[in-house]
């Protein structure tokens, strides 16, 4: 039976990626969060969703090739598989139509599929309007791979990016679709707002002027890692470096081509207003009675659980709010 599996690797991403989640939860079987040591509240919200979710998984890592590990299983199954990073929101409503679509067996016949994409330097929430340069003409950041047409996928850094494929009879890496060749930005079922221009992280000084793992190169942030880095300078991916040379930004070549347009954002944003602040408030409230009153992490959204130990042991709510 076919079946849908999300990878998500993220390092500070705590502005959009509880919203990307959210919009993909229902399109995937199984969601496989890595937060790449984040120093902001990324990973906070990516434990609060895996407590949420039972179909969605949450682990750091040091090492970001460890996502890729994780779909290594997955090869030669019925299986797709979506990336989403931490600035890609979907719409929700597109992946219900386009999820029945897979199910009934479109698009197994090519490895992978690409889509309508806004690459966005503006997002106005109050007004549900997005601003920015649609793919095509721009890059598409799509990542949907059909694992049906791989004996195996390893050795990839950065999850569905490169390393060794071994493909099955008549798949290759360019047995592809762009389902923007078929479609409209509005009738896509898997367009994807892209808010790569706009701050991600809380940390963030500036928007878009963050480094990805192409530039950086900090693929492991373990000691080891940190240790090749000292003794060998890392230089950016080759098509960066070549821009780069050539006195241009690398993400304004790929994503920001044509004329710049204005979109509906409104339904990217459906879960976005109370849904993320109501969510980490409710799991930082579990956390605090798992240690205060040691209940299992299991248990912290049983309201049973909660009410017990609400009625035995916290004489002073009050308080316990204030400490939170």
């Amino acid at each position: 039976m076919t079946q849908v599996v999300g990878i998500v690797l993220v390092r500070n991403e705590d502005v959009f990626i509880e919203e990307a989640i959210r919009n993909v939860a229902e399109f995937c079987d199984r969601i496989h969060i890595v937060d790449h040591v984040s120093d902001d509240r990324t990973w906070d919200i990516a434990r609060s969703l895996a407590h949420e979710f039972d179909h969605v998984d949450a682990r750091r890592s040091r090492n970001s090739a460890d996502a890729q590990r994780l779909l290594e299983p997955y090869a030669g199954t019925d299986t797709w598989v979506i990336g989403v990073d931490g600035d890609e929101l979907y719409d929700p409503e597109g992946l219900a139509r386009f999820r029945e679509q897979l199910l009934d067996g479109a698009h197994s016949e090519v490895f992978r599929l690409k889509a309508h994409v806004l690459n966005c330097d503006e997002l106005d929430t109050e007004a549900g309007t997005a601003s920015g340069w649609l793919a095509p003409p721009s890059r598409p950041v799509t990542k949907v791979f059909n694992f049906g047409a791989v004996e195996s996928w390893t050795d990839s850094p950065d999850p569905l990016q490169s390393g060794k494929v071994v493909f099955r009879p008549g798949f290759h890496w360019e047995s592809r679709r762009d389902l923007a060749d078929g479609t409209t930005w509005e009738t896509d079922p898997l367009r994807c707002l892209h808010v790569c221009f706009l701050r991600r992280s809380s940390r963030d000084v500036e928007a878009g002027t963050r480094k990805n793992l192409d530039e950086s190169r900090e693929f492991d942030r373990g000691p080891l890692g940190t240790v090749k880095r000292l003794l060998r300078r890392p230089q950016p991916a080759p098509h960066i470096a070549a821009l780069a040379r050539l006195g241009k930004n690398w993400k304004r070549e790929w994503y920001a081509r044509g004329e710049r347009v204005t979109v509906d954002a409104t339904p990217f944003l459906h879960s976005r207003r109370g849904a993320r602040t109501a969510s980490l408030d409710l799991w930082r409230f579990g956390a605090f009675l798992a240690t205060r009153f040691e209940i299992d992490e299991k248990a912290w959204f049983d309201p049973a659980v909660l009410a017990a130990v609400t009625r035995r042991r916290m004489r002073r709510p009050t308080s316990v709010v204030a400490s939170l």
